[in-house]
């Protein structure tokens, strides 16, 4: 009785194969960009015109750090500053130096930020620019290092400071000493508020983990670029240990604004305007400055 019920036919395998349904992806030119909002394809000539912002729905696109600061800067006339410092691997991790060559093969980039002074609306000005395009802005100790200099170069010459993030967080390769330019930066920053220098925070999209939790969210006034993911960890990894569902729009820079961890958001192009008000109102004596 038993070998019979092992017998029993109890299902039946198909002898095709299964096809999986592949989503049938859509052919862009070269030429074109497609916006990530509402799928408005463009040329790449007229978006990178628009500062990378879509002219139907208003979506901010990640721009480069070169054109971020030739915008910016007066007659886009900058130097770069701290250019020189190189990514090591302090913890032997495989394959890092040949991530980090590759990234630097691929976006022209020597590392995740820029810093740069010059001119901006007549203030000297030391700007910095995170660019996710290398390693996802990931902060690692030359993102560290160079942003604890711009602090430095600011204090030294009194001048104020405005810092552009985009980062998914701490560079996983480099471990705690990653985790340890939370606290550099952060001590870094926290002498130009004793010696009453500006320092501005422009949150861009996305601006997540390490970054949030240190100097991001250390400026005297703190803006935010349209629809910007801004948070500690992300939506998916909350849902999945609290179990629920997160209402819509969380971490947008719109909720931080209504929360109040964002002091405005700012069109892109409307942000040199808004960052020479800025520094008008603030500028104590970086006004000696004024060209």
């Amino acid at each position: 009785m038993l070998r019979k019920s092992f017998q029993k036919q109890y299902f039946l395998v198909d002898g095709n194969k299964v096809q999986p349904k592949q989503k049938k992806m859509e052919e862009i030119p070269d030429c074109c960009i497609k916006c990530t909002g509402c799928g408005e394809i463009f040329l790449e000539e007229e978006i990178k015109k628009n500062l990378m912002v879509c002219k139907k729905c208003n979506t901010h696109m990640p721009i480069a750090s070169d054109q971020r600061l030739e915008n910016l800067f007066d007659d886009g006339q900058y130097q770069e500053m701290f250019a020189d410092i190189r990514t090591k691997n302090p913890l032997d991790f495989p394959e890092y130096e040949e991530k980090i060559a590759a990234y630097q093969d691929k976006s022209g980039l020597r590392e995740a930020v820029i810093i740069a002074k010059g001119k901006m609306d007549g203030f000297q000005t030391v700007l910095g620019v995170m660019d996710s395009r290398f390693m996802m802005g990931s902060m690692g100790s030359v993102v560290g290092e160079k942003i604890t200099r711009a602090a430095e170069l600011a204090l030294s010459e009194r001048l104020p400071l405005i810092l552009f993030t985009a980062s998914g967080g701490a560079r996983m390769q480099e471990g705690i000493i990653s985790l340890m330019q939370m606290a550099k930066t952060s001590a870094a920053l926290g002498r130009l508020e004793t010696e009453k220098i500006p320092f501005f925070v422009v949150l861009t999209h996305p601006t997540t983990g390490g970054v949030t939790a240190s100097f991001a969210m250390l400026g005297d006034v703190i803006l935010a670029e349209p629809n910007a993911l801004i948070g500690f960890a992300g939506p998916r990894v909350i849902e999945q240990t609290i179990k629920q569902k997160l209402p819509e729009g969380f971490q947008s820079a719109e909720f931080q604004l209504e929360k109040g961890f964002v002091d405005a958001i700012v069109n892109r192009s409307d942000m040199k305007k808004t960052l020479g008000t800025l520094l008008r109102m603030h500028g104590g004596e970086a006004n000696e400055h004024i060209g």
